[in-house]
């Protein structure tokens, strides 16, 4: 006698088709060079969602919010880091439309990036602690909208997205960024981020360093549903972890209807 369909598990559905951004696509090519495949901790047998790499149950796919941006993200990546599923630069692509993502390595530079660092319409800011940086390279604010530079350009903030060694190696070592200025973030809050914890409180994800630098430039929405969507992704992979139920009314959660307008 044939055995009835197993219950589908609880997502967020219908699954919408979603198109594959910068970090999709680089990790892409990161796996395609891989020797052997890369196994990430965690789901079941090892299946993640493709669209969030959440385990299928708790797949936040159909939450994905993308908001048009005057400003950009340009995302430099250690090697391991778009394999990993607790990687918040993911997040930054699934929300700015024009975030763009390279892997980098010490003896050789991206032709594309050196083309984005010197297109007209952007100007690039390096964002890193302004307390390693010559005094004369550091700014703390960015231009007031409606100044003449501030319409002649738009920001691009280029993100170390690596652990905090290693993005003190990739700023030393990457010459091409030195013709830029260096963004310092100065914030007041403690980090939230959950799923790496860095020794000091004052070291931030990736994904909270760009809503930070999205509010500087006066995008306050996109700053506010990116730090949203950073805590629903959080809450979702934990509860995975511990093989829970994710509390879809959640502040977060109901946070980011609100920024939806949902």
């Amino acid at each position: 006698m044939p055995q009835p369909p197993l219950p589908l598990p609880l997502t967020d559905s219908p699954r919408p088709a979603l198109m594959p951004h910068a970090v999709s696509r680089l990790r892409a090519e990161r796996l395609a060079r891989s020797a052997k495949p890369f196994l990430a901790r965690g789901g079941i047998k090892g299946e993640r969602c493709a669209g969030c790499r959440l385990v299928p149950s708790h797949c936040i796919c159909a939450l994905r919010p993308m908001l048009p941006t005057h400003a950009g993200m340009c995302l430099l990546m250690a090697d391991i880091e778009p394999l990993k599923p607790s990687n918040t630069g993911w997040l930054i692509a699934d929300v700015v439309p024009d975030t763009f993502a390279f892997g980098w390595a010490r003896t050789e530079v991206a032709p594309a990036l050196l083309t984005l660092l010197a297109d007209p319409q952007w100007q690039p800011y390096v964002v890193f602690p302004g307390e390693f940086v010559p005094p004369e390279r550091v700014v703390h604010a960015l231009p007031v909208p409606g100044d003449a530079d501030a319409k002649a350009k738009r920001p691009l903030f280029i993100l170390l997205d690596a652990t905090w060694a290693e993005a003190r190696k990739m700023f030393r070592k990457s010459p091409y960024l030195n013709p830029f200025p260096v963004l310092s973030l100065q914030p007041e809050q403690i980090s939230r981020y959950q799923l790496r914890r860095s020794r000091r409180d004052d070291h931030f994800c990736t994904s909270e360093v760009a809503s930070l630098c999205l509010d500087l430039a006066g995008e306050t929405v996109a700053a506010q549903t990116l730090e949203s969507y950073l805590g629903i992704y959080t809450h979702h992979y934990l509860q995975a972890k511990h093989q829970l139920p994710p509390n879809r009314d959640s502040a977060d959660h109901l946070r980011l209807a609100q920024l939806k307008g949902g």
